[in-house]
């Protein structure tokens, strides 16, 4: 099971000490892309993570390129000046990786090239020394070449051959890995996660399921009501119309890109899916390729006995556990209802499977569950989770990045079902959102309005 945990004394869990993962590799070949995957699913386990790039830190502190002398990024000889400037860079991005360790971090990702075994090795000795484990891996994706100093590596790098310390060796993002010395289990969870995940461009779309004919009822599931079919036709509409413009702007053709559509096993959750599965006489020619995968795990958290209840019933009835519940809503398990951790555990496959997806992906969901995976895909922490709002009505967009991600909200139902705030009083167990400090959530924009500037998170 792996989901925000808890904290220790030491900071450090799964009795795996403090870990030094560097990337090997010629740029352009994926590494920034897989150490912010890596940062990001660790996070959320809860183990102290950062990535540390040397790239960044040296634009922080001498500039862009076109400050540096031209010998900077050649290999072989070099001026005195270049050799004092490097020495520079690399003495005070290793004091960054020391900073955090001392702070009581438990993992950095070291994003550079040590492309070399005199520097890998360099880089292990000095931290072994410190007590750090070492690890690296070797993405070798074969990109289009950017700048002119990448054929100069590709001269003198050296493939991680080494058996000294561990590796991970990743060909090509994943269609061949090589694994060296691997020990104990949150390496091995590193290693596991890093055996499904790509860097295939992709957009993630959520949309909450569409009003039932018993809202504020877990326990009937009960199917769509009328408003909620209309709900799910504008949802088909306005996905496909806004993706085919995406897709559009990148040069590809909607048709060639399959949609890939997840949703719960619960009847308001896959019947929102329908009509993407017809094809009407409004619909775009040639229809859209589509696929509708139920996940059991996605089902909303469980209010238990509060089930269908006002606050101010449980407030009543329940006076001691509201209390709790407020003071943390993540955390805090109502009578025979399951916590915000309890869902994020049980959510843990799916990321995985999230991770895995190379297609476009819509995710019509509840929304607990989509706060949880929002928070995953965004990197916020496991305590603001129930207070992400999540409307129903809005369409968010999410493009995962080598640097992170960009995300948006689009505004596309005012119809029956979708409340002022977004939530119901009588189910806010699961709609439960309180303020909390460092709360984010994408802005919403009406039909037609202009685009909204990504947000980076």
């Amino acid at each position: 099971m792996v989901a925000p945990l808890y904290t220790t004394a030491s900071g450090l869990l799964f009795h795996a000490g403090k870990i030094l993962v560097c990337t090997v590799g010629l740029p352009a070949r994926g590494k920034t892309h897989i150490s912010r995957a890596l940062e990001r699913y660790l996070r959320w386990t809860g183990v102290k993570t950062t990535v540390i790039s040397l790239g960044d830190y040296r634009r922080k502190v001498l500039g862009g390129a076109h400050q540096l002398p031209p010998d900077y990024f050649t290999l072989g000889e070099k001026s005195p000046e270049t050799i004092k400037l490097r020495e520079r860079v690399l003495e005070g991005c290793e004091q960054q990786i020391w900073d955090f360790f001392n702070a009581g971090g438990q993992v950095v990702i070291y994003d550079a090239n040590n492309g070399t075994r005199e520097r890998r090795n360099a880089v292990a000795e000095k931290f072994d020394k410190g007590g750090i484990h070492y690890r690296g891996w070797d993405p070798e994706k074969a990109v289009a070449d950017y700048y002119n100093r990448i054929k100069d590596h590709e001269r003198h790098y050296q493939p991680v051959e080494e058996t000294t310390w561990p590796f991970i060796r990743i060909m090509n993002v994943g269609e061949k890995i090589m694994v060296n010395n691997i020990q104990g289990y949150l390496q091995s969870r590193i290693v596991f996660f890093l055996m499904n995940i790509h860097n295939r461009p992709r957009t993630i779309y959520f949309a909450r399921s569409g009003q039932s004919l018993i809202e504020h009822s877990y326990k009937a599931d009960s199917d769509l009501s009328p408003a909620g079919w209309e709900y799910a036709e504008r949802l088909k509409e306005f996905v496909l119309e806004r993706r085919a413009k995406s897709l559009e702007q990148r040069g590809i053709n909607p048709a060639e890109r399959r949609l890939v559509i997840w949703t719960s096993a619960r009847r308001r959750s896959h019947h929102t899916a329908w009509p993407f599965l017809t094809h009407g006489p409004n619909d775009p020619s040639p229809p859209a390729r589509v696929k509708v995968i139920e996940r059991p795990q996605m089902s909303e958290i469980n209010p238990g006995v509060w089930d269908g209840l006002t606050p101010e019933q449980v407030r009543k009835y329940y006076p001691d556990e509201w209390e709790r519940f407020v003071n943390d809503p993540y955390a805090y398990r109502a009578p025979r209802a399951e916590s915000y951790h309890d869902l994020c555990v049980r959510l843990e496959p799916t990321l995985i499977e999230l991770e895995r997806e190379k297609e476009d992906l819509l995710i019509i969901g509840h929304a607990s569950v989509i706060r949880c995976i929002l928070a995953y895909l965004i990197g916020l922490p496991a305590s603001e989770i129930p207070a992400i709002e999540v409307a129903r009505g809005d369409l968010i967009e999410v493009v995962p990045t080598s640097y992170g991600v960009y995300s948006q909200a689009h505004h596309f139902w005012d119809g029956p079902g979708r409340a002022a705030n977004g939530k119901d009083e009588h189910n806010f167990y699961e709609n439960y959102a309180e303020d909390t400090r460092g709360k984010r959530r994408p802005e919403a924009k009406p039909e037609g309005a202009a685009e909204p500037a990504p947000i980076a998170a």
